[in-house]
């Protein structure tokens, strides 16, 4: 009987060179995101030089600077870090759709892992909990998707 090939990634020290794209608006919980995305990386084994942070106003714009960074050709990975809390309005279904179409279509057109570190929750309560308290902090799960996939892009090339 033939086996089964598997090609998985693998949680250890790579070279990938890592973009992490941050968005300014909600700062309060964004930086506590992207302190977990770093901290993972570099637990991870990934040297600091490997890292480049770009800041963009906010969610809306993310996707644009996540196409440019991809574009460059520089990076094996983007992380995607924001935060947007639902208000009043609709502005908040505009803005969360429009980035997590954005990502998504970028990581497709260019072949590259972005990963989705972008909050999209109904109060600031949820925000603060998912950036580093109770449920976790969802920048360092980001990281680690994206470096996930950089050893899983690797080992579908050997």
């Amino acid at each position: 009987m033939k086996s089964i090939e598997t090609i998985e990634g693998k949680m250890t020290p790579n070279d990938g060179k890592y973009a992490i794209v941050v968005g300014r608006w909600n700062a309060f919980v964004v930086e506590s995101l992207l302190e977990g995305a770093v901290d993972s990386l570099l637990r991870h084994g990934v040297d600091e030089d490997n890292i480049t942070i770009i800041r963009a106003p906010g969610a809306f714009e993310i996707p644009l600077v996540v196409q440019r960074a991809a574009s460059s050709e520089k990076y094996d990975a983007i992380i995607a870090l924001g935060a947007v809390i639902r208000g009043g309005t609709p502005h908040f279904e505009y803005v969360a759709g429009e980035c997590t179409k954005g990502l998504s279509q970028v990581s497709l057109d260019f072949s590259i892992p972005v990963a989705f570190g972008v909050l999209t929750v109904d109060s600031i309560e949820q925000a603060i909990e998912r950036s580093g308290t109770k449920a976790g902090n969802k920048g360092e799960e980001a990281a680690m998707s994206a470096f996930e996939m950089v050893s899983l892009l690797k080992a579908m090339e050997a």
